[in-house]
């Protein structure tokens, strides 16, 4: 009896517990890179629970059943059981085994384009961190935007990543997992989002006393909606200047801000390994555009 109700309390509070959380992000994904994680994380906790649940069941089953045993009871000496032992080294092979596999092609999926998405021009930003803000630059409409992100639906994104400061982490939880922004590479990170809505974004890789602030607004629109975003933009903003941009790389906090052109001209981001110099290449307007053919407006 005593057992019962301490299992019962134990349910108890863990529900009680869990109903005060905030839903998590990365279950509720928006994309399909996103959609991939999930699954792994799902199957990952229902693998592990069964483990769990499993090995508690037959500890109370083992207490119970000796409990109800006479005090002089002696239990058989057995030297060795081939079926016992291969059970206990077996099954925990058997589920490294599988997780490894399910991780394993879940990682080539992500790091390749969208399923679906793979005959589409990706839409390319080059996301750079400084502390501890995100600066975003659009080669194909030349607009550059600092902490805050607009995303059209049903196209595939592709990030270039890079840093001028120390090592950062680019991650939006809804749309895809994180990937490092370093100083003297470009990472690729490709991402797209099927789900009109606003989503957050941060640094997941601390960076100094101003990393837990260095978050960006991601917004996902309809594709009208965001070439008419791209238009305002066009219409209201102002030119990004190279002296202006060396004073939003100054350390510290920033609201959101929107410019026209990008900081590529002045300050091109790092070449990946075996990139080519060309992948960026300067027109007759000073705007820069992808080498795969992105054109300005």
């Amino acid at each position: 009896m005593k057992i019962k109700w301490a299992l019962l309390t134990v349910i108890i509070t863990i529900v009680a517990v869990l109903t005060g959380c905030e839903p998590l992000t990365v279950l509720d994904p928006k994309g399909p890179q996103a959609q991939t994680i999930a699954d792994v994380i799902w199957i990952s906790i229902i693998t592990m629970a069964v483990v769990v649940i499993t090995v508690i069941a037959l500890y109370i089953f083992y207490v119970v059943k000796a409990a109800r045993r006479p005090n002089d009871y002696e239990p058989p000496y057995i030297e060795g059981n081939p079926i016992v032992e291969s059970l206990i080294v077996g099954i925990p092979i058997l589920i490294i085994i599988f997780l490894t596999v399910v991780t394993v092609k879940s990682l080539y999926v992500v790091e390749a384009p969208p399923e679906g998405y793979e005959n589409q021009e990706p839409l390319v930003i080059y996301a750079s961190s400084s502390n501890w803000k995100w600066h975003f630059s659009y080669p194909e409409e030349n607009i550059e935007t600092v902490n805050y992100l607009f995303l059209p639906t049903k196209r595939p994104i592709e990030f270039k990543l890079y840093s001028y400061g120390p090592i950062s982490s680019f991650w939006i939880p809804q749309l895809g997992g994180q990937k490092y922004a370093m100083a003297h590479a470009t990472t690729t990170l490709h991402l797209a989002a099927e789900v009109p809505g606003e989503y957050m974004g941060r640094n997941s890789n601390f960076t100094g006393e101003g990393f837990a602030e260095q978050t960006f607004n991601v917004k996902v629109m309809q594709p009208k909606e965001y070439d008419k975003w791209v238009d305002e933009i066009k219409a209201t903003a102002k030119p990004l200047t190279e002296e202006r941009f060396n004073e939003l790389l100054e350390p510290g906090h920033l609201g959101q801000l929107t410019f026209i052109g990008t900081h590529l001209g002045f300050s091109p981001p790092p070449m990946s390994h075996g990139e080519m110099s060309s992948d960026i290449e300067e027109n007759d307007s000073g705007a820069y555009k992808q080498s795969h053919g992105s054109k300005q407006d």
